[in-house]
């Protein structure tokens, strides 16, 4: 199977696979629905799937490029060269607030949108994510496995701390399904396109988002032990139940609301915030 879409040849150390087909393209344009005047950013723009569409909509794209090359040949797009910011650095070193000065609308939020590499994925959406208070909403192409993490709820094998922590962040909306052979090279995998909506207000009060995650991760690093072992340098039994938690419940059993309540309970004790 060739790797090479137009003129390029995909990087595997850059997880590249390039999207072609266009009754694919077109659907994730009209879900993104770009305006003009947004702040758009896009996250890895390779050879212009979704860069020329969404050119097509708007005057002004800034877009995250790591491939030299890549960013080069966009640099010299013979249509829509004048209307791209590129800015080639690392999505996950990325200051995206440092973005909005330069923007249409500096006083604004971003829309975030990107073909992501699937071996970054999940590192790049938690860097993401401490940038919610700038995002009016994000919308990513993902491996389907993915975004049924990000979309799954208590008691599904797909729920784990990256579900906890994107829908403490976002509203999640499963959009779009995308199979194999609408990329160049094909991926071993099925993809899907998932809508991220930060919440103005997150659904739980959490007095450290920094203990939710550890607390989180402990939990979901032994998801087969009981919470009394996976949190047993975390909480007491005894303070579990007084959360009205069982002991013997396993991780993927608790909600947000459980898993903020554990975070709360340590921050109250602990005297951090």
């Amino acid at each position: 199977m060739s790797k090479t879409h137009l003129g390029h040849t995909a990087r595997k150390r850059f997880g590249q696979n390039f999207l072609h087909d266009d009754y694919v393209i077109g659907n994730i344009v009209s879900a993104i629905n770009p305006v003009d005047g947004e702040n758009l950013v896009e996250i890895g723009p390779g050879l212009g799937a979704l860069t020329d569409p969404v050119c097509e909509e708007v005057s002004r794209l800034t877009v995250v490029e790591l491939d030299r090359d890549l960013a080069e040949r966009l640099r010299h797009h013979p249509f829509h060269g004048s209307k791209l910011t590129i800015v080639e650095q690392d999505a996950l070193k990325l200051n995206f607030a440092d973005l909005l000065p330069a923007m249409p609308n500096p006083e604004g939020k971003l829309r975030v949108f990107g073909n992501l590499p699937y071996n970054i994925s999940t590192p790049l959406m938690f860097h993401l994510f401490s940038f919610s208070g700038k995002v009016q909403d994000m919308h990513f192409m993902l491996q389907k496995e993915v975004v049924n993490r990000l979309a799954a709820g208590p008691g599904s094998k797909s729920y784990g701390r990256l579900s906890v922590m994107a829908q403490y962040y976002c509203a999640v909306i499963p959009v779009l399904h995308v199979p194999p052979g609408a990329f160049k090279p094909p991926p071993k995998v099925d993809s899907a396109v998932v809508r991220l909506v930060p919440h103005a207000t997150p659904p739980v009060a959490v007095k450290s988002v920094t203990l939710l995650e550890k607390v989180c991760a402990a939990a979901f690093n032994q998801r087969r032990k009981t919470i009394r072992n996976s949190l047993g340098d975390w909480v007491t039994e005894a303070e579990l139940e007084s959360l009205s938690l069982s002991p013997t419940a396993r991780a993927e059993t608790l909600s947000l609301a459980d898993f903020a309540a554990v975070a709360n309970l340590v921050a109250d004790r602990d005297g951090e915030s």
